[in-house]
């Protein structure tokens, strides 16, 4: 008898989730310094067939930057006719950590006039960062997956965006940026989204695995006293980030999007009691005029008769009747039963804000 109630509680072990609705600290949130810092440059396309900005001033000038750089001078007055270059500005992302050396995808984006960058190479150009600083180097062959095509008589034909290109590990990084998570006294891991309740069950999660480690800020940051040193601070990292804990419920909400119709509502969402009647009525005229002719040798005029018929339609009047804290599920049966559309669910949605009943954060995009 005892052997098959072990094996019964293993069976319900195996089978129930260890956590309900748990979720690692590290799709939480993240340490504060561990992030990626975006670079930014101003280069050069050439090779296009055609389609670059022409003669734009400041293609021009960087043009003549650039041939200076490698021994050429233009004479003074000239004005090249540079078709087959564009100016862009690229981007990208120098992840954390990254060492001089290693390369990252940049995009290219036209600036100026230029009908795609199809077949073109970026020159050699340098990124910067916030503080004005070079990070890294771009250079090479673009990837572009849109289409531009113009006819002699000025159709035009355009796939995608042909403006826009991607040049993969086009980047090399040639400074590093130094994080501070080895040699603070306090690492800080700051939430996605603000909320206390999950802060502290994250601080209560780290300090049993680690006692007198974790205390919150506030609503966003938590404060790690962690030993220095790279290597047993980065254990410890690793370790916290894969703590498993429950999250508190997110507040309640309705998004509604007025362009697009859609309208969305979270699992929070409660309602106090209220009754819904939804109705569409519906007014239709319909004008049938006649044409009257005078009796003959009444010299009488043609004369038009107006006929109007006048018809009223009022479909669904039914009422939607909403129980003290309502759930997702019920607001969606009853809405469904009255058939509303989306524009209809909006207004019921406002309705019920104004009443009062409606027990959540309505936004409007």
């Amino acid at each position: 008898m005892r052997r098959f109630i072990l094996i019964l509680a293993a069976l319900c072990t195996a089978v129930l989730p260890a956590t309900a609705h748990a979720e690692r600290v590290r799709d939480l949130g993240q340490f504060q310094g561990v992030r990626s810092n975006q670079l930014t440059g101003y280069g050069i396309v050439v090779g296009l067939p055609g389609t670059g900005d022409d003669n734009l001033e400041y293609v021009t000038q960087a043009m003549k930057g650039v041939s200076g750089r490698m021994g050429l001078q233009l004479p003074a007055g000239v004005q090249p006719s540079l078709k087959n270059a564009a100016a862009v500005i690229v981007t990208a992302d120098l992840p954390a950590f990254a060492k001089p050396g290693q390369r990252i995808d940049v995009t290219v984006s036209t600036m100026g006039k230029a009908k795609s960058l199809r077949g073109g190479a970026l020159i050699l150009t340098p990124l910067y960062g916030a503080d004005g600083q070079i990070y890294a180097m771009a250079q090479g062959n673009l990837a572009v997956g849109g289409l531009g095509v113009s006819a002699a008589d000025g159709s035009k034909l355009t796939v995608n965006v042909p403006t826009v290109g991607r040049i993969a590990d086009g980047g090399s990084v040639e400074r590093a940026v130094d994080t501070g998570f080895d040699s603070g006294e306090v690492l800080r891991y700051n939430l996605f989204n603000a909320d206390f309740l999950t802060a502290s069950r994250v601080r209560d999660a780290i300090n049993r695995m680690l006692p007198g480690t974790a205390s919150i800020e506030d609503g966003v940051t938590l404060a790690l006293r962690l030993p220095a040193g790279s290597d047993r601070r980065a254990s410890l990292m690793a370790a916290i980030e894969m703590l498993e804990i429950a999250p508190a419920e997110t507040p309640a909400k309705v998004i509604v999007n007025s362009r697009t119709g859609t309208v969305v509502i979270n699992s929070a969402v409660r309602l106090s009691p209220a009754a819904i009647s939804h109705g569409t009525l519906t007014v239709r005229i319909d004008e049938n005029p006649m044409i009257v002719q005078p009796a003959p040798f009444s010299r009488g005029q043609t004369a038009q008769e107006e006929s109007s018929d006048i018809s009223v339609s009022e479909s669904g009047g039914q009422v939607a009747l909403f129980q003290p804290g309502a759930s997702l599920s019920e607001i969606v049966d009853a809405l469904n039963l009255l058939g509303v559309g989306a524009s209809d669910l909006v207004a019921i949605l406002e309705a019920l804000k104004q009443a009062g009943a409606l027990k959540a954060e309505m936004v409007i995009l």
